[in-house]
């Protein structure tokens, strides 16, 4: 199973390449709504949130104000660096490793037959959930374009359109982690041409770390272990033996660990 992660700035066009991934038939997993659940009236997300802004950030039924709390963190640099390492902390104690993506429902057992499944993720590297993928895909379009469609998204002015923009990690450094870039600065008609693009090399054949994480995979394993258990009855006698060596000589610590660095080459060569 490949994981990609999706992500962008602000009105770059995101929610289109994630809606071009569901129309291709692509299971795709939106952080948003994941993150709603998780801070939901009476959660441990919602009690941080609150430890952290206090009950102003809360509606009348005691939900969280989400319109409220960006106000809040995008005017303050402070808040926000605050409200992302709450962020962190309320997803890491969710996903605490790649089988737990199913357990809190990131992934449900409808996806087990997937080959490939997209995380939509906002703030994919402000949480450092990029970790999780495999793949990373970043949506970007010029400022003018980025400014024009917040604007028009959200009713706001320039001057707040600017101030939600600049609250980001700057574009160009997400750029320089993602493997592809999705330039959304065109019509619709020339970003779905770019998507057939992406789409065949995110589709393109399992390496073997994910396919045996795919349910295909599973059929696998058992012969993979067999071999893998081969190698480590080896690695037993060349242990042994690495032991006596390193007793033998000047430096024996020396020895063994180069002799370790090269039993680890020999490991991932498998």
């Amino acid at each position: 199973m490949r994981l990609v992660g999706l992500t962008g700035g602000i009105a770059s066009g995101k929610s289109t390449i994630s809606n071009l991934f569901k129309a291709s038939g692509i299971p795709v997993v939106d952080a948003d709504i994941v993150a709603r659940n998780v801070v939901q009236k009476g959660t441990g997300g919602w009690k941080k949130i609150v430890e952290a802004f206090g009950n102003d950030v809360l509606l009348e039924n005691g939900e969280i104000d989400r319109a409220r709390l960006g106000q809040i963190v995008f005017s303050d640099p402070e808040k926000r660096q605050v409200l992302n390492r709450v962020s962190e902390h309320i997803l890491f104690e969710s996903i605490t490793g790649y089988p737990s993506l199913f357990s809190v429902g990131w992934i449900t057992h409808s996806y087990l037959d997937a080959s490939v499944i997209v995380l939509d993720i906002p703030l994919l590297f402000e949480t450092k959930m990029d970790q999780w993928t495999h793949l990373l895909l970043l949506c970007g379009c010029n400022a003018t374009t980025q400014i024009e469609r917040l604007m028009s998204r959200d009713g706001c002015s320039e001057e707040q359109a600017r101030n939600r923009i600049n609250a980001q990690l700057a574009l160009d450094w997400k750029k320089s982690q993602a493997d592809i870039v999705i330039d959304n600065s065109g019509t619709l008609d020339e970003t779905k041409e770019k998507f057939q693009e992406v789409l065949r090399n995110v589709s393109e054949p399992l390496t073997w770390k994910e396919r045996l994480r795919s349910r295909d995979g599973l059929f696998s394993v058992v012969g993979f272990l067999e071999e893998w258990m081969d190698i480590v009855v080896g690695c037993d006698s060349w242990m042994q033996a690495s032991l006596e060596h390193s007793a033998a000589v000047s430096n024996p610590l020396q020895v063994f660990a180069d002799d370790c660095s090269e039993m680890q080459r020999i490991a991932e060569h498998y």
